[in-house]
């Protein structure tokens, strides 16, 4: 077997950060929803991805700067998300029936996309996508630059929210311990409705990012769910940080795996990291 260049290993383990980054930023919601409010949501992918053809039209269409398009995206997905976790709050809904809901709304969303945008990829071609710079050898291409530094600044953001202010404080008691919580004046419901929002509000930030990196085809919403799913349980529930940085590592891995065996090996990499975690410190997760 021929070994790769070097130039070609670090390019390969710079396109491992990138994706790497796009999965901690597809797992970030996800992970705050499912270890702080016991809501397995399957529905986040698809969100993600209404929230790239909804960029892909704004942009395409309307004219707009595909980073503007977060003014209309966000507070939408934030309202959907308390209006979700609302309905699944008002019954009762459990975390294991969350999961099930979750894949009929998936189902609801992606019939919707094909409705509206049919089944054909759709590319966004704007500006971004067509700048890129040159660090010594290697290339770096804008939008997955983006990406990475979104992904680091939300997940930073939202692990700092929950350790030093009140409000994440609250949160984190109320996901620990709802009634002791509650008898210390911590208002469980509310800060569910925020927590719930704010996770859908970074499934839309995910859509830009998709929509500058990737063609988009409803098909390809479970595509992402098993890497993003192990990066989430990897890196920890309820963690911000978690899915960030295991995501980089199965990304670099994968990417790696390409670059030296072949890309069909790539899955058995990242799949056998969760293995491993789960073996080594499964009552943590």
């Amino acid at each position: 077997m021929n070994l790769p260049s070097a130039t070609l290993i670090a390019q390969s383990v710079l396109s491992g950060v990138f994706i790497g980054a796009l999965y901690g930023l597809l797992g970030l919601g996800l992970s705050l929803s499912w270890g702080m409010l016991r809501q397995i949501n399957l529905a986040h992918f698809a969100l993600a991805f209404l929230g790239a053809y909804l960029t892909y039209q704004l942009s395409s269409v309307a004219g707009w700067d595909p980073v503007a398009t977060l003014l209309v995206v966000v507070p939408c997905f934030f309202a959907f998300g308390v209006l979700m976790h609302w309905l699944f709050a008002r019954f009762s809904i459990s975390p294991f029936n969350s999961l099930l809901v979750t894949f009929g709304i998936t189902v609801i969303i992606e019939s919707a996309i094909q409705g509206i945008w049919t089944a054909d990829p759709r590319m966004l071609d704007s500006a971004y996508g067509q700048f890129k710079f040159k660090v010594g050898a290697l290339y770096v291409p804008f939008p997955e630059l983006l990406t990475l530094l979104l992904a680091t600044a939300l997940s930073i953001l939202a692990w700092a929210v929950l350790r030093y202010t009140d409000i994440g404080k609250a949160m984190r008691a109320a996901a620990e311990d709802a009634p002791t919580a509650a008898a210390f004046g911590v208002n469980e419901r509310r800060l569910s409705l925020l927590l719930s929002g704010v996770s859908a509000a970074f499934a839309g930030v995910a859509g830009l990012c998709l929509a500058l990196s990737f063609s988009l085809a409803p098909s390809q919403i479970y595509a992402w769910v098993g890497v993003v799913f192990a990066a989430v349980m990897i890196g920890g529930l309820g963690n911000p940080l978690g899915p960030l940085v295991a995501g980089i590592v199965i990304g670099v891995s994968e990417s790696l795996t390409m670059a030296i065996a072949a890309p069909a090996w790539a899955p058995l990499v990242s799949f056998s990291l969760l293995i491993v975690v789960l073996l080594a410190r499964a009552e943590k997760i």
